[in-house]
């Protein structure tokens, strides 16, 4: 029986002790397989200490599954070069799901990330309450029908969404929000999908996707900031992500920083976001055009200014505009004075700067890096590095892939102990 179809409670309790310490073994291979790629027999019998035959008995058993498969050999140090192992294509699957503001993207991939569906797009708007709820599942489901996926074989589904998640407690306290007395989010959807189902909030979801697939990778300490209309804060530590006691750690956005500030949409006034986001680029577009500043921003005015998006003033930028770069550097300026506080406060040995606002490249970095120049101790810029993210808007649809993979594997095993 399929290691991963056959953890179900009644055959569970069939397990001996013997048997279910192998299949503890064995879902620790599978995990090891997916997190490092192919490996050989002698690898394995290193990471979790068992003899060669034990190894040879358990990966031959996962061949049979179909889970695992030879993968050529490896680099020799001396002699015969050794086998590998690794995990079989489209042997098991996970639901990207990552809701933003107005639209949801989705995609199916497998077990050794390929993307089997493509990344579809959906005009599902994220409410606060559980109105997109339906819709977001009616559209799911016909992914999942047409992918033609055996849905067995699907692990489970990882949400995103922005806002305040309690990944913990499986609710969200900004978006899809149930009420007091109805079960939390995850546990809701869970019995929807009738599958796993992980939410995690998309700044800490993007996070891991840099982590596991990313500049990131092999990175014990980390920062990633997703600068959209907001700013968000993800933090790698002694190689995992750091979330705080109610899953709401990385709040950078938020932090005071102008003295009797802007108003932000957090209720209080001068937060960072203010004068250093995709929002505060856009309102600082607007008062240039209303103010008669020369720039190509003035094309846009024939729209409503109130529609002006981040992306334009970067294009506008791109091409050359005076005035798009100017308040590209002024916002730069301002959030690499918030990152030398983070430098300060973490000492990490590298930064990612994602989000569409990382679209601007130049335009925002460089006054970024002079700001940190300024305000952050030598001692401290001198062992960080501050570089634009590689995965780009990518990184919003691996997260989730990356958060039910996170999970799975810890809770097949503690459901087997």
């Amino acid at each position: 029986m399929s290691l991963f179809l056959a953890l179900e409670e009644d055959y569970l309790e069939k397990l001996n002790h013997v048997e279910r310490k192998k299949h503890v073994q064995k879902i620790k291979i599978v995990r090891h397989l997916y997190v490092k790629g192919a490996r050989s027999n002698a690898d394995i019998c290193g990471r979790f200490s068992i003899s060669s035959p034990t190894s040879m008995a358990l990966l031959n058993e996962l061949m049979a599954e179909g889970l695992v498969e030879r993968q050529g050999r490896g680099e020799s140090v001396g002699g015969r070069k050794p086998e590998l192992y690794g995990l079989r294509n489209n042997s098991l699957f996970v639901l990207s799901i990552n809701m933003e503001k107005f639209s949801t993207r989705m995609a199916i991939f497998d077990n050794n990330n390929n993307n089997i569906t493509g990344t579809h797009t959906f005009p599902i708007r994220i409410s606060k309450d559980l109105r997109a709820l339906e819709e977001l599942h009616q559209h799911a489901s016909s992914l999942i029908l047409s992918s033609g996926i055996d849905e067995q074989k699907l692990m489970g589904i990882g949400l995103s969404l922005p806002g305040l998640v309690a990944s913990k407690e499986g609710g969200s306290y900004t978006y899809l929000q149930t009420g007091q007395n109805q079960m939390p989010l995850q546990e809701l959807l869970t019995l929807k999908f009738s599958k796993p189902v992980y939410i995690q909030n998309d700044v800490k979801s993007a996070t891991l996707a840099e982590y596991r697939f990313g500049a990131a990778q092999g990175k014990k300490d980390a920062l990633v900031l997703t600068l959209d209309w907001g700013i968000g804060l993800g933090v790698i530590m002694d190689g995992k992500l750091r979330i705080g006691t109610s899953g709401f750690a990385g709040e950078f956005g938020h932090v005071p920083f102008v003295e009797d500030g802007i108003l932000c949409h957090c209720g209080k006034r001068g937060c960072l976001e203010t004068v250093a986001s995709g929002s505060a680029l856009a309102r600082m577009a607007r008062e240039g055009m209303q103010s008669g500043q020369d720039t190509l921003l003035k094309e846009l005015s024939g729209r409503e200014l109130e529609k002006i998006e981040p992306h334009e003033v970067i294009e506008a930028a791109n091409e050359g505009d005076q005035y798009a770069i100017q308040i590209l550097a002024e916002t730069g300026r301002n959030l690499g004075k918030g990152i030398a506080m983070l430098i300060q406060l973490f000492n990490p040995e590298l930064i990612i700067i994602g989000g569409k606002m990382a679209e601007a490249r130049q335009y925002i970095t460089t006054p970024i890096q002079q700001s940190i120049n300024t305000y952050c101790m030598t001692q401290l810029r001198e062992r960080t590095v501050v570089a634009l993210s590689r995965l780009g808007q990518e990184a919003g649809i691996l997260g989730p892939v990356a958060a039910v993979m996170e999970n799975i594997f810890e809770n097949r095993i503690e459901s087997i102990k």
